[in-house]
């Protein structure tokens, strides 16, 4: 799998911005169900403004029960949740 080029130019502003120390953690509330969300976000300025760009939140509870990684004996696919490392 291929992580797409505007995936790739995000995480690049994100270092970025992680290495100019120009990140905030927000609490913000989820748009479709109204639960807060820690979003971590970039900050810039707009003349006397400060701009807050969203790239993601964290994961709520365990984040290893959150996603499934890359499966290394498949590059188009995923472990399944019960797969090596992973568990049952």
């Amino acid at each position: 799998m291929s992580i797409p080029d505007h995936a790739r130019s995000n995480f690049q502003t994100l270092l970025r911005a992680a290495s100019d120390g120009n990140l905030a953690l927000m609490e913000c509330a989820d748009a479709k169900t109204g639960q807060p969300r820690y979003v971590i976000c970039a900050v810039g300025r707009d003349g006397g403004d400060y701009m807050f760009t969203p790239f993601g939140h964290l994961a709520d509870g365990n984040p290893y029960d959150a996603y499934l990684p890359p499966d290394p004996n498949d590059p188009a696919g995923f472990v399944p949740e019960d797969g090596p490392g992973r568990r049952a």
